[in-house]
């Protein structure tokens, strides 16, 4: 097991040429040993490709990877002790699993075959496959050969995983099931592990810390909480988070902000965060927005607003809005998320309370986070 670390790695595709594309820009990231970390951002932003640098399936344009203080650039993928699990199992289909899990310990490395088959047999079972050790892979089910494919990668003892969307081609009902069993797997053998993922709910519920990507570009390293109640930016709260922190574009005078539907008056202290900044963006994530019937006061910070859709999830509801007096032909939306046991309807007049203490301001000439909610209002988390 070792300490992984990205020191302001970049990875240009045709270099000097009039086509050039900067798909990784000087990625700084220090990932300690047994540690968890997800690679998180839209298609395109450069996640796989950090991954590929990493694994050396990629040469790196600038900067420089270590694995247990090890310069590895130019090591070659077969020496750098690193096992690898792909979105397609990349599973051999003529071998048996048995054949395909220990494949590559009989090339890598001087083992015995007793010993290759004692480690085998000791991997399906922690997988859950032993009963599968002499199927090929076309009479195996889509989890099963997602459970081949780790296990082929746990033998080989490791000093990190990488991980490239491997629960992408499950059902929704059995990629739950995986997250589960990749983090107690993960847990068990304390093996650095960096994950890559587009659904952001994979990346909060299994990683230790989230590196979010964007255009080839970090936007921020913390833990599933810190990227979510305290966003560096207006990028990271729109993507962490489902459904989306709601955005509202408006104007700051005096200690008032200005939409385009309503007005906020700020209280002093979050009045004072916000420097020289005039143009920003209000934040507010669906479920900190207090609903209220039509009979609540309507205040400085409470709307009257018309229910325009309602979206029924089970355990709650996903409610779309628009401010009463909005009657322009395309309204101003945005979502409250309310208990699924609360009874409301199209057509219906509410009152929706937007807390100061809940809001976000991002600065709309850069996007960075003027005022986060504090994580000292979440609780069970002390503060930071």
């Amino acid at each position: 097991m070792a300490e992984l670390t990205l020191d302001s790695v970049t990875k240009v595709f045709n270099e000097g040429g009039s086509d050039e594309v900067v798909a990784v820009d000087g990625v700084d990231i220090d990932i300690a040993d047994s540690e968890f970390l997800v690679l998180v951002g839209p298609s395109g932003c450069g996640k796989s490709t950090t991954l590929r640098m990493i694994a050396g399936l990629e040469t790196v344009s600038d900067g420089e990877i270590r694995l247990g203080g090890r310069y590895i650039n130019d090591t070659p993928p077969a020496e750098r002790d690193i096992a690898m699990v792909f979105q397609s199992y990349a599973l051999y289909p003529h071998m048996t699993v048995r054949q395909n899990m220990s494949f590559g310990l009989e090339e890598s490395t001087e083992m015995a075959d007793e010993e290759i088959a004692a480690t085998v047999e000791e991997t399906a079972t922690m997988m859950g496959i032993e009963d599968l050790l002499d199927r090929k892979p076309s009479e195996l089910s889509g989890g099963q050969q997602q459970r081949v494919a780790l296990g082929r990668a746990i033998v080989r003892d490791p000093d990190a995983f990488l991980m490239d969307e491997p629960l992408s081609n499950l059902d929704a009902k059995l990629r739950a099931t995986m997250r589960t069993e990749l983090q107690r797997i993960q847990e068990d053998l304390g093996v650095t592990t960096v994950y890559v993922t587009h659904d952001q709910t994979e990346a909060m519920t299994m990683g230790d810390r989230i590196a979010v990507l964007n255009d080839g570009v970090l936007q921020q390293v913390g833990t599933p909480l810190e990227c979510y109640h305290t966003p560096n930016n207006r990028f990271v709260a729109g993507f962490i988070g489902d459904p989306s922190m709601n955005f509202f574009d408006v104007t700051l005078s005096g200690d008032t902000l200005t939409g385009e539907s309503f007005t906020y008056p700020l209280p002093d202290d979050v009045r004072s965060s916000l420097d020289d900044a005039t143009e920003v963006t209000l934040g507010v994530r669906p479920e900190d927005i207090e609903f209220h019937r039509k009979e609540s006061a309507v205040g400085d910070h409470n709307f009257e607003c018309v229910v325009d859709v309602v979206e029924p999830v089970g355990e709650s509801n996903n409610v779309y809005l628009r401010f009463a007096d909005d009657d322009r032909p395309d309204p101003e939306m945005f979502i409250v998320t309310i208990s699924g046991m609360r009874n409301v309807s199209s057509g219906d007049r509410v009152v929706a309370a937007i807390p100061p203490e809940a809001i976000h301001l991002f600065d709309d000439r850069d996007g960075r986070a003027l005022k986060n909610r504090s994580l000292a209002d979440v609780d069970g988390v002390a503060p930071t």
